[in-house]
């Protein structure tokens, strides 16, 4: 019961860090683009991971958590295909509207969804569905205002789409499959998504933008900024792996349109930001859809824990090899380990 306990804490600690900490970026990262003119996004980006790296590195040698090795070729494929997705999204926002962008965004869990189901099995009820479904349609009547499609748009939206999902997925199948922690995986992947993202900021952000990040004029408070931001991004990368490796790909995107709800109330209340109808009806209907899914979630996992046997039959379990032939010496998760991350990454 402690234990049990223990865990949902943990699964508490990880939603509240996640949820504040993207909303505090959200919110710097505003006022650095749209007040004090910096608009290169992706460059940022390469910076937070940076960052973030150099603050596990020094959290490790201080042994507040233990590395440990991951096959390399594993860690460095997952920490580009992360990488490579955050551009994406960034190129996607540039050559489409704002309100394409975020259908883009919508359309992540339904493809997440299936991709679970055809390549790992997982099973989502129809309650389960249909909660996803009253979700989308409440975030999409409150964000989603202008539909203008392009070819290349288009193109770049659905790579975005795809990449998302299987680094998201990867994020949760890793941390479970070779039983890493989700402070051992960030460290140890963040170098190589800061690496391609170092490479490629630059010059996706000058595409987009027209301008060149080496040649922008630094001022105090926009370094200031800048370093804020940073250390905000610290903690929602940290977030960002622990949510979904302690919960799901699906869970961490429906956290996702909870912080887009609450960036756009904060918006309206601190920024006076326009505010109609049709947003406060959107995020009523979104918040309806979190709350069932958190709900027919938490019935979902309460049946599918198993009773407690008693100490004879437990031994009994344990002598069984999981595997015909195997006997497996790793400690193994229930069926969710089969489920599988820039917000991307921030």
């Amino acid at each position: 019961m402690g234990v049990a306990m223990g865990i949902q804490l943990g699964v508490i600690g990880a939603l509240f860090l996640s949820v504040t900490s993207s909303v505090s970026i959200v919110i710097c990262n505003k006022a650095l683009m749209s007040k004090l003119g910096f608009p290169f996004a992706t460059t940022l980006t390469s910076w937070h991971l940076m960052v973030t790296f150099c603050t596990l590195h020094a959290a490790q040698r201080l042994n507040f958590f233990e590395k440990k090795s991951v096959d390399l070729k594993t860690v460095m494929l997952f920490g580009m295909l992360n990488g490579i997705s955050i551009g994406l999204l960034n190129l996607s926002l540039g050559f489409n509207s704002v309100g394409f962008y975020q259908m883009t965004k919508l359309a992540i869990i339904p493809f997440t969804v299936l991709l679970e189901t055809i390549f790992l099995n997982k099973k989502f009820s129809g309650q389960i569905k249909l909660s996803l479904f009253l979700m989308l349609i409440g975030v999409g009547i409150a964000s989603v205002t202008d539909l203008q499609l392009n070819a290349m748009g288009t193109v770049l939206s659905a790579l975005a789409i795809v990449t998302t999902c299987v680094g998201q997925i990867l994020t949760n199948t890793i941390q479970k499959k070779l039983n890493v922690s989700s402070t051992q995986l960030l460290y140890q992947s963040a170098p190589f998504q800061a690496a391609i993202l170092f490479v490629s900021g630059p010059l996706v952000d000058r595409c987009l933008t027209k301008q060149n990040v080496f040649a922008y004029p630094y001022s105090t408070i926009v370094l200031g900024t800048i370093m804020l931001s940073c250390l905000i991004a610290v903690a929602v990368n940290f977030s960002t792996f622990l949510v979904i490796g302690k919960t799901s790909p699906v869970t961490y995107q429906v956290l996702g349109h909870l912080k887009t709800c609450l960036v756009l109330a904060f918006g309206y209340t601190l920024l006076h930001d326009p505010f109609k109808q049709r947003n406060i009806i959107g995020i009523a209907v979104a918040i309806l859809g979190m709350g069932l899914y958190s709900y027919f979630s938490i019935q979902e996992n309460k049946r599918n824990q198993p009773v407690d046997s008693s100490p004879q039959e437990k031994a009994k379990e344990d002598a069984i090899p999981l595997l015909p032939g195997k006997n497996l010496s790793t400690n193994t998760e229930s069926h969710d380990v089969t489920k599988s991350s820039s917000d991307t990454v921030v």
